[in-house]
């Protein structure tokens, strides 16, 4: 079996190039490899339908996998969007002069090597090649085999393009996913600095289990919305099925709607007909369930399950959970989130601030659609995933989580007493 060692060892080697490129010449890179891909929009296609038709597994994972031409310009515009931002290298964090003379300095520098593994989705191979390139950064893709084809045909366009400018190609690595990577990558202590797991909850405790390197977690959301009683139906639908059924396999989508006992009567019926246009399947708690089974398909309503709550579903279902007050609904949410996205829908100022105070979550919304964690909705231009922990980074990881710093220290012949 193919090992990866070696050209680990040569991406760290060009990831410190990387680190000393001006920021003129890190744009300048990005906005090349823009119109590269543009042009190689046949080729990246062509990979791409030859790598959907031997796929076989979910229609989520299908989805997700597939490139349009308009998918693909998306992708591209997100790189001239990265080149827009300011560099984030070679900031001045902290500085200070101490009472002997030392001039002390906390300057941000590239994290080395981050290596990345997901699934299925090409526009991550382009998305986190543009952000490594901009914080000078090496970076290791360990893609999924489903979609190694749409990889190597982007990737290709990168390397031209980095070499075009004299820097090394090493510096993007795409592993082969037939190659040994899960006991190299998981334990390349020294070589990669920094492992980003994207993808589902297997994926992500996977690698959480068995890496022997920092990681970053990212990517599994069990998203809520609390609708309190003072909310508009009329005004709830739309941020509902936006969060539902525009993007339904991704990790920011509703999975469980919370809902006033007060409200639910005037609410769920007029979901049903929203909902039910786009075929979602409802599991619904016993109140919500009574009053949907006259106004739902009774092939899309289904009773729920302990197991329906807590679950990302990654699909077009979602669970129905009504409670009798505020307060049980704040509960409900909190031992049932997986730190990703919560929303509450409320004119009440009190119960949203409480709202927002009390939710461990890495973003908390009001009166807005789930959806909109995002990178590019942020104003990041692209992101690295997600972030579901504490430490380093959370929520939408942007370029400043992909740099680290150091202490500068200047002297003129100080020594310690």
């Amino acid at each position: 079996m193919k090992s990866n060692i070696s050209q680990l060892k040569k991406a760290k080697a060009a990831g410190a190039e990387l680190g000393l490129l001006s920021h003129a010449v890190r744009n300048a890179i990005l906005l090349d490899i823009a119109q590269a891909l543009r042009g190689a929009r046949g080729e990246i296609m062509a990979a791409n339908a030859r790598d959907l038709g031997s796929f076989t597994g979910t229609e989520p994972m299908k989805k997700r996998l597939g490139l349009d031409e308009l998918r693909l310009e998306k992708y591209i515009t997100g790189i001239e969007q990265v080149a827009e931002l300011p560099d984030v290298l070679g900031k001045v964090l902290d500085e200070r002069t101490r009472p002997n003379g030392l001039r002390i300095q906390k300057i941000s520098v590239p994290l080395g090597v981050i290596g990345v593994i997901y699934e299925s989705r090409p526009e991550v191979t382009i998305d986190l090649v543009a952000l490594a390139l901009k914080t000078g950064n090496a970076v290791v893709l360990k893609g999924g085999k489903e979609s190694y084809h749409t990889n190597r045909a982007i990737v290709a366009c990168i390397h031209a393009v980095l070499q075009s400018h004299g820097v090394s190609s090493d510096a993007v690595y795409l592993v082969d996913p037939k190659s040994n990577w899960k006991k190299e990558l998981l334990n390349a202590h020294g070589l990669i600095d920094v492992l980003i797991p994207r993808g589902g909850a297997g994926l992500i405790e996977f690698v959480r289990e068995n890496a022997r390197i920092p990681i970053i977690e990212t990517g599994a959301g069990v998203c809520h919305i609390l609708v309190d009683e003072s909310f508009d139906a009329g005004k709830a639908v739309p941020i509902i099925v936006n969060a539902k059924v525009q993007a339904p396999g991704v990790c920011n989508a509703l999975d469980a709607l919370v809902v006033h006992e007060k409200i639910a009567p005037r609410l769920l019926p007029a979901l049903a007909g929203a909902l039910s246009g786009y075929d979602v399947e409802i599991f619904a708690d016993p109140d919500a369930f009574t009053i949907l089974k006259s106004t739902y398909p009774k092939n899309l309503l289904k009773k729920a399950r302990t197991g329906d709550f807590g679950h990302e579903f990654l699909s077009l279902k979602m669970a129905v959970k009504t409670v009798k007050d505020f307060e049980e609904g704040l509960a409900f949410v909190k031992d049932h989130t997986s730190s990703h996205t919560e929303a509450i829908l409320t004119e009440n100022e009190e119960h949203a601030r409480t709202f927002l105070n009390a939710i461990d979550a890495a973003v908390v919304m009001h009166n807005a659609s789930t959806r909109f964690t995002d990178g590019g909705e942020f104003g990041m231009g692209a992101e690295v995933g997600i972030s579901t922990q504490k430490l380093h980074a959370r929520g939408p990881m942007g370029i400043e989580t992909l740099t680290g710093y150091k202490w500068v220290v200047r002297g003129s012949g100080q020594v310690r007493q």
